[in-house]
């Protein structure tokens, strides 16, 4: 009886989660068909969907593992650059954007899931301060291939290079076109990616991970979170359970990359530095580690807000700083913690006694 009041639970939290997606994305579309929402809006919608994905990401790592990781934004990194090269490579041939994005989504989250399978066999060896270090390093040696890294085609072929004297050794012949070009990135990406398509992927990702974390194989990272001695006494092989969530990581921080290159007309590696991937932790942690909704909320008000500002020129960051502290405070107050367990515990099922009746 208590396990199926536990499941009927999670399952409410799930469900309100993906309304609280829905009723997101009816108000904002609607907003957007009013013609009443101004150019800078716009333009923060998508990267916004962006890093919630990259946020709740990262948070199957620090929040359900119990891992700190700094390599989220190596990972963007890898699925921006893969899933932009794959679409201007297939811009002539698959026409269709309808076709050609959701390729490119799978495409560049597979390659960065198989980064992070590559990396995750040292790493996840590792615990603590450790881990942080080397997925830190990590995302610094992703950035510095890609910013070195050249990629033209001519009537001879395919030429690929990793530093610009190498590229220059032997000139172009005949109709060269670029697509990687060292540290200018790569120009003309198509502009596939839309406040619609974005909400879509943020709710498939919500389903599978909200999913993930109520599965056997979730619980079973949290075992490992909470106590490792104790659940390899009970059977967890925790490197594969932590595996599990770093890849599932990778691939979603992929994905995001890619939704956030489809949005710009030229795209760099030196966006994808060590700041953007404390900034997702940032967000991650302020929005309450293990709790997908919080995540949510505060990377969208904290990518927001010095947008918000701007007009404030100087004191900009000051105010973005206070907010910052103050959300820290009362995310770690217990007073604000019981009354938001209070409202939303007035949102979920109301459990039965032995008679039927709701208590």
């Amino acid at each position: 009886m208590k396990k199926a009041l536990s499941i009927s639970r999670k399952a409410g939290d799930r469900y309100i989660t993906y309304l609280l997606l829905i009723v997101i994305f009816v108000g904002v579309q609607s907003f957007l068909n009013s013609g009443a929402a101004s150019r800078s809006f716009k333009g923060l919608l998508i990267p916004t969907c962006a890093y919630i994905l990259a946020a709740m990401a990262l948070n199957l790592v620090v929040g359900v593992s119990g891992e700190l990781s700094l390599g989220q934004a190596g990972f963007m990194c890898v699925g921006a650059f893969v899933g932009s090269l794959f679409s201007l490579l297939t811009e002539a041939t698959i026409a269709n954007p309808l076709i050609r994005f959701p390729l490119a989504l799978l495409l560049g989250g597979v390659v960065a899931g198989i980064f992070g399978f590559l990396i995750g066999i040292p790493v996840l060896r590792l615990r603590g301060d450790y881990l942080a270090i080397v997925t830190l390093a990590f995302g610094e040696i992703i950035k510095t291939i890609f910013n070195n890294l050249y990629i033209a085609s001519d009537d001879t072929g395919l030429r690929i290079a990793f530093s610009v004297d190498a590229f220059n050794e032997k000139p172009l012949a005949g109709n060269a076109t670029y697509y990687i070009k060292g540290a200018q990135g790569i120009n003309g990406t198509p502009q596939d990616s839309t406040f619609a398509i974005c909400m879509i992927v943020l709710l498939i990702a919500a389903v599978i991970m909200l999913n993930f974390m109520d599965s056997k194989q979730g619980r079973a990272v949290m075992a490992a979170r909470d106590n490792r001695i104790a659940a390899e006494a009970m059977g967890v092989n925790v490197t594969r359970a932590k595996m599990t969530a770093f890849v599932m990581s990778a691939f979603f921080g992929g994905v995001a990359g890619v939704l956030y290159s489809h949005n710009l007309n030229s795209l760099i590696a030196t966006k994808f530095d060590y700041n953007l991937s404390i900034l997702i932790l940032v967000f991650v942690v302020l929005g309450g580690m293990n709790k997908m909704r919080g995540v949510m909320i505060s990377t969208t008000v904290l990518y927001i807000l010095p947008e918000v500002l701007r007009a404030l020129k100087d004191y900009r960051m000051l105010i973005y700083a206070i907010v910052l502290i103050v959300m820290m405070l009362l995310t770690n107050s217990k007073s604000v913690r019981a009354f938001a367990e209070k409202v939303t515990g007035a949102l979920k099922p109301k459990k039965k006694n032995q008679t039927g009746g709701a208590e």
